[in-house]
């Protein structure tokens, strides 16, 4: 696993990051969450021994970062921030070179090389040099080099950073299916991105965690979570409010939006009841009123992620 003991990174008397500590196990996808200049570049850089903390430190796989630097890097693969690659060289070139410093030789080192180009969506540019790329081939370029060794462990920071929606859907799809032989940490502001591939997510900000757990139950700290919302066509706002709170399970009714389409309102329950949305639905029909939609809601990352991380 990887294991994160208070961790600290100051900047004169400025903590970029303040004493954080987490684990990872095999398995896990961690999300790592953060507005900007949240201090979660500056964790990946420490975590990979790229740079030195100022306190505490991160052991890989069993192997201290700062005591057995060789032995912990070995096991990682890391995509660092803004993709950097040799402009240079040919992308072929490049993964070749990273596969000579990975200890990899002979027939087994090429072939190293064009699975991870086949499998990085890089065939067809394997001839080019770097510098010739687009933003969106080059962070695959750096990212071919994080898996070219198969490492247990996956340091990725914004691996999505400048691909088209078809390349995120490819790179995610990806993590996913190398997830369960490794322990991945991926750093990213696009929060469909939590939804979509992590098991786990860590909020940072200002240096700090300060919210630690899987996205839906992120998600059910957000104040419309287990709320409905219903969509009727043209109707009293004063009757839909009348009718709903008549229902003993009903906390409160909102009027979202009325106009002579119709009308859109949030109504919120005392508590999780799972008939309360069939017993709705039976009030509105017997109360002759047009629902054009109805869904309960889930709750929303963004508007946990504001709460938790605006002052």
């Amino acid at each position: 696993m990887i294991e994160v003991k208070n961790l600290s990174k100051f900047f004169g008397p400025i903590p970029a990051v303040n004493r954080i500590s987490f684990r990872v196990q095999k398995g896990e996808i961690l999300g790592f969450l953060g507005p900007n200049g949240a201090g979660k570049s500056t964790s990946m850089r420490m975590i990979t021994g790229f740079v030195p903390p100022s306190e505490g430190t991160a052991v890989i796989g069993g192997h201290d970062i700062q005591t057995a630097p060789v032995a912990a890097r070995k096991k990682i693969g890391y995509l660092p921030e803004n993709a950097p690659v040799y402009p240079d060289m040919t992308v072929f070139g490049y993964l070749d070179f990273c596969a000579q410093i990975r200890g990899f030789s002979g027939a087994e080192r090429k072939q190293r090389v064009w699975e991870t180009i086949e499998k990085c969506f890089l065939t067809g540019v394997e001839h080019q040099t770097v510098s010739t790329l687009s933003k969106g081939f080059k962070q695959r370029v750096c990212f071919a080099q994080s898996i070219l060794h198969d490492p247990e462990y996956l340091i990725l920071d914004e691996p999505t950073d400048g691909l088209d929606p078809n390349q995120k859907h490819e790179v995610r799809l990806m993590i996913r299916r190398m997830s369960p032989e490794k322990a991945i940490v991926l750093s990213t502001h696009i929060l469909d991105e939590v939804d979509a591939i992590c098991s786990r997510a860590i909020i940072i900000a200002k240096g700090v965690i300060v919210a630690d757990d899987t996205p839906d139950n992120l998600r059910a700290k957000s104040p419309v979570h287990g709320t409905v919302s219903i969509t009727l066509g043209p109707a009293d706002p004063e009757a839909l409010v009348a009718c709903a709170s008549a229902l003993p399970g009903i906390k409160n009714v909102t009027i979202i939006e009325t106009s002579e389409a119709g009308l859109k309102a949030r109504i919120f329950p005392r508590d999780s009841d799972p008939l309360l949305t069939e017993q709705l639905v039976s009030a509105l029909s017997r109360n002759h009123f047009d629902v054009k939609s109805l869904f309960v809601e889930q709750g929303r990352l963004d508007e946990v992620f504001r709460d938790i991380t605006t002052p």
